[in-house]
């Protein structure tokens, strides 16, 4: 790739500022500690840019601070697979990133794959085809998040949605958006909620689950936020219990489990994070589990999370009629159905 084309691809660090992206923070800590997010997010994005190759991109990647590296590998991947669009006569970078020095952030991986196609949006479904079939989903995710960061106010009135997905890809898509609220709030419970309240019943699920995920894995909240956080989260604290499940299995994958990750877990699931990460390994289904577009296996995984906490199973489930019109999104009839498989298996 040309010299021209790389610079014209590079992201400017201060958009990575509260100040730039108009977000709030509940403190300076916070505000310094998501910031530091993006700021290593794009460090990874601009190393793997170069296109230098395998071992020095590697290289780079290993000298970022361990508690951050995730992050890195995920703006990496969202550079490997804008490269593999723009010059496709070199392809498979994020499939040769997966099966070597990304091995171990798998799932940030992923994610970042999904940055890319919020930005490339042609050839989707040909590019989730080549992701895992049970990981794909979160490149969706990665997706939400993106659109979040970046363009949260065309979100923020809590109707509108991205044009060119469907079924339970929208639901992947809201699970990566309320991830993303946990950086427009600033880890702060009280705007959070603000911005959750506009929202429709039948996407809120998702979204706690995103802001559990993005509480345990990024951090920046106290323990007092932490339990504000888990206090308003209600009846979808399974959902928000679920998120951090993922987040703890994802650093523990990659050999990264933080303080605040175990405290989020202890918090919010009851649970130290690395016994959170067993959840997500003992409720792993089989790729045949799967029913279709409307309920993948990756929605079957995130339920039997779910229902393995107290309040899942009774109201911490959206039921059909949150639904109504909103079928179309791949969150319908087979709720109930799912609950009575989950509940025949081996929790």
């Amino acid at each position: 790739m040309s010299i021209v084309l790389q610079r014209l691809l590079r992201i400017r660090l201060e958009e990575t500022t509260f100040a730039r992206r108009r977000f709030s923070s509940s403190s300076d800590s916070a505000r310094r500690s998501l910031e530091r997010v993006g700021e290593t997010f794009l460090r990874g994005y601009h190393a793997a840019l170069a296109d230098r190759g395998a071992d020095v991109l590697s290289a780079e990647l290993e000298g970022i601070e361990h508690e951050l590296q995730g992050f890195a590998y995920e703006g990496a991947s969202m550079a490997l697979d804008v490269l593999d669009q723009l010059a496709p006569w070199k392809g498979g970078r994020v499939q040769a990133f997966l099966a070597g020095p990304g091995k171990r952030h798998i799932y940030m991986v992923h994610v970042g794959a999904g940055w890319s196609m919020a930005r490339l949006r042609f050839r989707l479904e040909r590019r989730l085809s080549r992701l895992d079939p049970l990981l794909r989903w979160l490149a969706l995710d990665g997706f939400g998040f993106h659109e979040g960061y970046f363009h949260w106010w065309r979100y923020a009135d809590g109707q509108s949605l991205p044009a060119g997905l469907h079924a339970y890809q929208l639901r992947a898509f809201d699970q990566g958006l309320g991830r993303s609220l946990w950086f427009v709030g600033g880890a702060g419970c009280e705007r959070i909620s603000r911005l959750l309240s506009r929202f429709p019943a039948s996407r809120l699920g998702d979204l706690w689950s995103g802001i559990g995920l993005a509480c345990a894995y990024a951090g920046a909240a106290d323990e007092g936020e932490i339990e504000r956080l888990r206090s308003a989260a209600g009846k979808y604290s399974p959902h928000l219990a679920q998120g951090a499940v993922f987040a703890a299995k994802t650093r523990e994958r990659a050999g990264s489990l933080v303080p605040h990750t175990d405290l989020a877990c202890r918090i919010i699931c009851g649970l130290p994070a690395i016994e959170a990460a067993t959840i997500a390994d003992r409720m792993l289904p089989q790729a045949s589990e799967g029913s279709g577009p409307d309920c993948p296996s990756y929605e079957i995984w995130r339920s039997r999370i779910r229902m393995h906490f107290p309040e899942a199973g009774q109201s911490g489930e959206p039921g059909e009629e949150e639904y109504g019109s909103e079928r179309k999104r791949g969150t319908g009839a087979y709720l109930k159905e799912e609950k009575e498989n989950v509940q025949q298996s081996a929790l």
